[in-house]
């Protein structure tokens, strides 16, 4: 396998672990509107996966960026520059103390994420196919 085809392979794991991330996000804020669980826990439980959420993102970015695949990359920038923006606003953790009045903007944020990390996973899943047919050939 050549280097775009390991490349997509790591991207495509990158992007299910996303997608499995972002599904643990909307469940528990879905438990929290539901009282299943309280403010503190919910945001000591989600504020553990935030920065390793956003590591992921941007390092998958940079990856594709170093190693010259400016598509995947120019997919990856506007969530990547989101991102950015928050963790320099300081604005990219959770507060149990307004978790209740902002729980439609995080839940809201964690589907548009879902959805973009899916179309993501499709992307790298064709991209590697592509890569290891043209390998084969």
């Amino acid at each position: 396998m050549g280097g775009a085809g390991w490349l997509f392979l790591f991207a495509v794991l990158f992007a299910a672990g996303l997608l499995f991330c972002m599904v643990f996000f909307i469940i528990m804020f879905s438990d929290l509107e539901c009282d299943y669980i309280n403010p503190i826990d919910l945001c000591n439980k989600l504020n553990q996966f935030v920065l390793p959420e956003n590591i992921a993102h941007a390092s998958l970015a940079l990856l594709f960026l170093l190693c010259g695949q400016f598509t995947a990359f120019l997919l990856n920038a506007p969530l990547l520059a989101y991102n950015a923006n928050k963790i320099h606003n300081k604005a990219h953790m959770y507060d149990a103390t307004e978790i209740f009045r902002t729980v439609p903007n995080h839940k809201k944020e964690a589907f548009i994420k879902l959805g973009f990390y899916l179309v993501s996973f499709f992307y790298y899943l064709y991209r590697m196919i592509v890569a290891l047919i043209a390998e084969s050939e």
